[in-house]
């Protein structure tokens, strides 16, 4: 298993950040913005004056249309805090030229949505490449659910990330989850298999005609097991949306605390579903990587005597 755990680190969080500008000509501020920092998204940069990182001649400004006159100093500053705040969300486990792999924790989105922009493993992770280098770039990979912990990685180049997207079946060898759901399970292995589909409401569910839907395949393992829960050892053999959680309430044993999709119970306080392992070979150096985490606390501790 190749596995270089660290944080952030100390060495990028005392470097500061700053980037300094001078204004050539009159103008407005988000104009003279969007044309300095062409690199990020429109967005993005709005963002920089909504977190008041933005300073004009040493002043903190946040509105948009502010006017510029030539000679003017921009300064975009990080605040420290805002750094510490990732450092405490971002659990990087590995990191290389090619791709960063983290332990994404429960509850942060791996990209953003409607409603949701910032607080986003994509977002975080742009930030923190960008420490380096404001012209720094992450590309989305492969997705988690918001409430799902655990292993995803992000190409940090264009020619990596569409090498695993376009290959992502052939070179990944292992996705594996530790699950805690609801009750004890007769069959204490098995293989799931049925055809998602998808509502209007983005809803998931099965469908057991062949053909009818997206074709997918779960294999499971009891590891643990008490009265009232049992802790699953889980395999994908595809890697369809909210697939796990679908599985489970067609066996009738939902992921606790998965209200979505009619579990009853949440001992956790979160969803218990933790991405432990993934497994693939480099598309370039065909060399097997493997990453592993160690499930949650609050998963094995349910079935502690």
């Amino acid at each position: 298993m190749r596995k270089e755990k660290r944080s952030m680190g100390q060495k990028e969080i005392s470097r500061k950040p700053d980037t300094e500008l001078t204004v050539t000509e009159s103008g407005g501020l988000l104009d003279f913005l969007l044309l300095k920092l062409s690199n990020q998204s429109r967005n993005n940069v709005k963002s920089l004056l909504t977190r008041r990182e933005i300073l004009v001649d040493g002043v903190v400004v946040t509105q948009y249309d502010h006017p510029l006159l030539a000679g003017q100093k921009i300064r975009i500053s990080r605040p420290t805090n805002q750094v510490q705040k990732q450092q405490g969300v971002l659990d990087i486990i590995y990191e290389d030229e090619d791709i960063i792999v983290i332990n994404k924790p429960a509850g942060l989105l791996s990209i953003s949505t409607d409603n949701e922009k910032e607080l986003t493993a994509y977002h975080l992770l742009t930030d923190y490449v960008r420490l380096k280098n404001p012209g720094n770039r992450i590309f989305v990979v492969h997705r988690l659910d918001r409430d799902t912990s655990g292993i995803l990685m992000v190409a940090k180049n264009e020619r990596i990330k569409l090498a695993l997207q376009d290959n992502w079946a052939d070179l990944v060898s292992q996705r594996a989850y530790m699950a805690v759901v609801e009750g004890q399970l007769e069959e204490k292995s098995g293989r799931i298999q049925s055809w998602l589909k998808e509502t209007k409401t983005r809803m998931m569910y099965s469908s057991g005609k062949p053909g009818d839907g997206q074709e997918s395949i779960t294999n499971y393992q009891v590891i643990k097991e008490n009265p009232d829960y049992s802790l699953l050892d889980i395999h994908l053999e595809t890697g369809r949306k909210n697939q796990i959680r679908v599985h489970m309430k067609d066996m009738g044993h939902n992921v606790v605390g998965d209200k979505k999709y009619g579990a009853k119970t949440n001992p956790l306080k979160r969803l218990g579903l933790h991405a432990y392992k993934l497994e693939f070979r480099h598309p370039f150096s065909g060399k097997v990587m493997c990453f592993q985490t160690q499930p949650p606390k609050s998963f094995t501790a349910l079935f502690k005597k």
